[in-house]
């Protein structure tokens, strides 16, 4: 048997068309002990296949972190699958705000060294220790407190598309990155203070809740399920909404619109815009923020040089790429040099205005 994807995403993609079938896309993780994650993996990709379930899930012996889509006929037997998990069952599922049935055309299943990428090699570090978990009314009534203080985990072009006003927003590039900086700014703080914590779905700021228990902190709070909980909770309650902009998602959309500001602006002409894409010359995939007219003057591309390449034939591209590194496992997200207006987040304690 097959254990894993045999169809190109244009396949897929036309299979999805054909099919005429509405997909949910879906997110989840969960902390657990698993002792032989390379089974667990099979095990769920013969499961989800046969329920044509599509995305990416990594596993670990920490535990698991999915984000996928599966057809909404089959949503009641994929629930059901995953409450046959001792440790999955009853596990809080983020449902998208915004439907995309093309959110993914894989179904990749991967056994990591960890579900989230921390840099720590700390034994004595327990991670199921979390902090207080908080719901979208606790949370708002929480970050009105001149006692707390609001941090985003999430990496620099994610908060710069949105985040909650007045929070912390370290320009870093990888969560690894903010664990030390915010430990380090808030040092005299671990026992006055209350450190509230959001990102996208709650797993980075449930690895980061139990982190700063473990240095010290006393009062550590996340919440809930994320920005993706907080906003249908907030909907569904009628309460008030104090995220700004767009919430970056790991997917083909890349973003949820949650409020109508924008409050990025366009790397290359330094227009308001919020619209995350990738370079289309593939020998960079830059991902960064382009407007219309930026989009349509500079080819889809991030810079004069990527635009010459991308207009070329594509053998000829091809040729180019040959025997050289890939470019875009090489920059970092947002960040290059040919990006004139990209906007520097603040990585103090000092915070978030807009």
């Amino acid at each position: 048997m097959q254990l894993y994807n045999t169809l190109s995403a244009k396949e897929r993609e036309a299979l999805i068309e054909q099919a005429g079938l509405d997909r949910l896309t879906i997110s989840f993780y969960k902390y657990a002990h698993i002792g032989n994650p390379q089974i667990f993996r099979n095990h769920l990709f013969i499961h989800w296949n046969d329920l044509d379930v599509l995305g990416r899930i990594y596993v670990a012996n920490e535990g698991i972190n999915a984000q996928l889509s599966v057809p909404a006929t089959n949503f009641n037997a994929f629930k059901a699958h995953l409450d046959s998990i001792s440790f999955l069952e009853g596990v809080r599922l983020n449902i998208a705000i915004e439907q995309d049935n093309k959110s993914f055309l894989k179904l990749k299943i991967k056994v990591r060294h960890k579900i989230l990428a921390d840099g720590l090699n700390d034994n004595t570090f327990d991670v199921t220790d979390k902090g207080v978990h908080v719901g979208a009314e606790q949370f708002n009534q929480l970050i009105e407190d001149p006692e707390t203080v609001l941090v985003d985990m999430r990496n620099h072009y994610e908060s710069e598309i949105g985040h909650f006003k007045n929070a912390v927003t370290p320009d870093v590039d990888t969560f690894r990155d903010s664990l030390d900086i915010i430990e380090e700014q808030l040092s005299e703080h671990k026992e006055d203070k209350n450190l509230v914590m959001y990102c996208t779905g709650g797993i980075r700021c449930e690895k980061a809740s139990a982190y700063y228990k473990h240095k010290g902190f006393k009062r550590v709070f996340q919440l809930e399920g994320g920005i993706i909980e907080y906003t249908r909770q907030v909907r569904e309650k009628k309460l008030e909404n104090k995220f700004i902009g767009k919430n970056f998602v790991f997917d083909h959309r890349r973003a949820e619109r949650i409020s109508d500001e924008v409050i990025a602006q366009c790397h290359q002409c330094g227009k308001p815009c919020d619209t995350h894409v990738n370079c289309a010359n593939e020998a960079c995939h830059l991902l960064f923020i382009q407007c219309e007219e930026c989009a349509a003057k500079m080819n889809n591309c991030c810079s004069d040089a990527c635009k010459e390449i991308h207009e070329l034939p594509w053998e000829e591209q091809k040729r180019l790429r040959k025997g050289k590194v890939a470019s875009n496992k090489i920059f970092k997200k947002g960040r290059s040099e040919v990006l004139k207006f990209k906007k520097q987040s603040n990585t103090t304690v000092n915070q978030s205005q807009e």
